[in-house]
């Protein structure tokens, strides 16, 4: 995460959507291509190579949360060791229990523009310090963010993929992992709306996480097993950043002199717009390096997959009616949770004001939107499935 809070379950009151949503394609192919992918194996020298900006990559300098207050955010915290003869991205922190004393590292994404589809990265957790005295309150972490646009924006959109605390924190006092799925916060006075799962054992050593974003729910995965599934108003609503970062929640369990802390980072995947299983991400990462492939990035060149890879194999129970194609706001068919459209298909519809359709209305007035390809109960003017032609 780059917010700094304490972590806190989503509050009560809020209801799940429900139904199919929009679906994506669920397998790669040689269409799949089409879709878009970023795909990195960290082969650089270090956090001043030109290809690491080149790629995309900010490791970060400027100061300020999370972690703690004082501590310096250094790009030659990020180096790029070489492990088991692959090269790897290594966060570093350290901290002697002082704010001065006290360094961080974080590697994120320049640009914001990752939404739906698959995230996935090979991280290595680790429990105790390279160096100095264990117990630190520290935070590994790999994790998608917007930025807050004023207290309780409803389209803040964060997922906490992974974050592990192996000495606790947050009043835990043991390992535990958790997956966050985030509407929105206030910092003053502070206030969540999130929900989340946890893993309460220790993650020491190199995991797999996945993350899919597709049809109305976040699915969370560890090593190719389901962790998590959030839902409902949770379903992040605007294009996020990709993030790592290695931080102290507090000193407070600090003891002796300087203790240092390692994360790394084999390699990250992003698939636009489709719903991979781990074992296709696995498949689709061992591609691109028996390739030679280092680096690939056409998630911004292709189309964004219009049409779905592969159809919904299983129809729903009862078949939703299809709309007519419609041009303009006189013939458009109000939008409907349940049925079922089409690319090219329009709808008109005053979008909510919290991205829950059955929450009260934004108060903008009711738009032209079309559907950019097949989708169902994806409320337009919240996601990108719908393209907005303008007020009626």
């Amino acid at each position: 995460m780059s917010i700094d809070r304490r972590k806190s379950i989503g509050f009560a009151g809020v209801a799940a959507l429900l139904g199919t949503l929009a679906v994506f394609s669920s397998a790669p192919s040689a269409a799949a291509a089409e879709c878009g992918y970023l795909f990195d194996d960290f082969s650089y020298t270090s956090s001043s190579d030109s290809s690491l900006t080149a790629h995309g990559w900010t490791p970060r300098s400027y100061s300020g949360g999370p972690g703690v207050p004082g501590a310096t955010w250094s790009p030659n915290s990020i180096t790029f060791p070489t492990v088991s003869g692959q090269k790897v991205m290594q966060l570093t922190a350290s901290t002697d229990g002082t704010g001065a004393g006290t360094n961080q590292a974080e590697l994120y994404s320049t640009q914001k523009r990752y939404l739906e589809g698959t995230y996935a990265s090979r991280v290595r957790f680790t429990d105790t310090p390279t160096s100095g005295n264990d117990g630190d309150h520290i935070n590994e972490t790999f994790f998608t963010i917007s930025p807050l646009n004023g207290d309780l924006d409803p389209t803040y959109s964060e997922l906490d993929i992974s974050e592990y605390l192996p000495n606790g924190g947050w009043g835990e006092t043991g390992p535990i992992n958790y997956q966050t799925t985030w509407y929105t916060y206030r910092n003053e006075p502070w206030y969540a709306d999130n929900v989340h799962s946890e893993q309460r054992s220790s993650l020491n050593g190199w995991h797999d996480l996945v993350a899919t974003v597709a049809n109305g729910h976040v699915i969370y995965y560890i090593d190719g097993v389901q962790v998590g599934d959030h839902s409902g108003k949770f379903y992040p609503r605007q294009t996020m950043t990709i993030n790592w970062n290695l931080w102290f929640i507090d000193t407070a369990a600090h003891t002796g002199g300087l203790s240092t802390y390692i994360q790394q980072v084999d390699w990250v995947l992003f698939a636009k717009n489709q719903a991979l299983t781990p074992a296709q991400v696995t498949s689709k990462t061992a591609a691109y390096r028996s390739a030679g492939s280092t680096f690939a990035d056409t998630v911004a060149t292709t189309g964004g997959c219009s049409t779905p890879t592969n159809p919904p194999t299983t129809p729903p129970t009862n078949p939703p009616t299809t709309p007519p194609p419609a041009a303009n706001c006189s013939t458009a068919p109000e939008w409907a949770f349940g049925t079922a459209y089409t690319a090219g298909q329009t709808v008109k519809h005053e979008k909510s004001r919290y991205g829950d359709p059955n929450g009260p209305a934004s108060g903008d007035g009711k738009h032209l939107w079309r559907a950019r390809y097949w989708t169902q109960g994806s409320e337009p003017g919240w996601t990108q499935q719908w393209e907005d032609l303008g007020r009626c």
